[in-house]
């Protein structure tokens, strides 16, 4: 099949460069005519790009984070018969240098000033504030990381007059990870229809098998965690809508096993994924060997995230949080928190019976389930939880 070229596209007069946020498709994934396939942010908004061809990517040409000028390729497709390549109102695709950096181009007074994205991202490097970007972009003309050097030599030398907050503060860049991870959730926030169940479960069960594992003292010495984590996979072999994305508006792409995510808290309050492939085909071995693996990746930074996980596990039972509501991050259909365990009544007894319990909560996406099928997943990883012994 033939292939063609996705440009940066000219979206507002005046527009000459814009930071790609994140990646929406992974290559090899079909993609149709008009879906958002990256996102990329311009001196006034983060927006999603969609596709203006129907095809299959073959690679990204760039990566997160990068500056590039408008026109230049940013992918390659594959497409079907013979397609006349579309131009960006007339840009020519920048080669060398300006491939990798624009020039600035020249502005009249009487427009409003352009605050570049690779201007905005180098003065917050460099700790400035929102205010001091302010004030250096009011004289009327683009401004370029160059003129933030200037503005920082004055200062230096006393002969700037830079903006004095009266409140002591200092500015930092967001980590390239949670600027990625804020990009999914605002994708989120606008996609995701939400509903939130919750049931208590028996922990006993859990308890036991792992002090039988103890006692056993082998090598093989899988957390609590793994143990609920299993269940959870186990429980997807008989619900296909735990293992479905929603492309676009009109298609429903359901994955033959689970990529199932887990969440992995890093130093500094970063947070990435790791994720268990074909978590649903696993042996109870290999499905231990496998999450610690994953997990082990996770917290040396390496995040795992990719458009095939539609069910992520996110525990909270070492800070003594009993509930919560967790947040879908799109493509993924639902998010289950786990809870700490705690001494409570038996949610099933007929009579005053106390037990080890934790709480289980499913955020799921509306317009890929409804709230039957959610409650009848939550059910079944309870039921395969109380008899945890049965699937180990």
């Amino acid at each position: 099949m033939p292939q063609v070229s996705i440009r940066i596209p000219q979206i507002g007069e005046g527009l000459t460069e814009a930071r790609l946020v994140a990646m929406l498709k992974q290559p090899g994934d079909a993609v149709r005519r008009d879906e958002p396939i990256y996102q990329m942010e311009t001196d006034k908004a983060v927006l999603d790009v969609e596709s203006p061809y129907e095809g299959v990517l073959s690679e990204w040409l760039a990566k997160p984070d990068d500056i590039l000028p408008i026109g230049a390729e940013v992918a390659k497709m594959e497409v079907q018969g013979e397609v006349k390549e579309m131009t960006v109102h007339g840009v020519s695709a920048p080669t060398g240098a300006a491939a990798q950096r624009s020039e600035p181009m020249a502005a009249s007074a009487s427009r409003n000033v352009i605050i570049p994205p690779r201007t905005r991202a180098y003065a917050k490097e460099k700790g400035l504030t929102d205010e001091q970007l302010a004030s250096l972009a009011s004289g009327g003309s683009k401004l370029m990381p160059e003129d933030v050097d200037r503005y920082l030599a004055g200062a230096e030398t006393g002969s700037s007059t830079r903006a004095k907050s009266a409140a002591a503060h200092r500015d930092a860049p967001v980590p390239q990870k949670q600027r990625v991870l804020n990009s999914r959730m605002v994708r989120g926030n606008t996609l995701v229809v939400p509903g939130t169940i919750s049931l208590a479960v028996k922990w006993d069960g859990i308890e036991s098998e792992r002090a039988k594992q103890k006692a056993a003292g082998s090598d093989f010495q899988p957390s609590a965690f793994t143990m609920f984590a299993y269940a959870v996979a186990v429980t997807l072999r008989d619900f296909a809508a735990l293992k479905t994305a929603l492309i676009g508006e009109e298609t429903f792409r359901t994955y033959d096993y689970a990529q199932l995510g887990i969440a992995v808290g890093l130093p500094g309050d970063e947070l990435v994924l790791a994720i268990v492939e074909d978590a649903d085909s696993l042996s109870w071995f290999d499905f231990a060997k496998r999450a610690r693996h994953r997990i082990e990746e996770a917290r040396g930074g390496k995040d795992q995230a990719n458009e095939a996980v539609t069910l992520s596990l996110t525990n909270m039972q070492a800070f003594g949080l009993r509930d919560a509501v967790p947040v879908v991050v799109p493509p993924s259909c639902a998010t289950m928190f786990l809870g700490e365990v705690y001494n409570g009544l038996d949610p099933q007894a007929s009579d005053v019976k106390m037990v080890r319990l934790a709480n289980l909560a499913l955020t799921f996406d509306h317009r890929v389930m409804n709230g039957v099928g959610a409650a009848q997943f939550l059910n079944a990883v309870r039921q395969r939880l109380e008899a945890i012994g049965s699937i180990l």
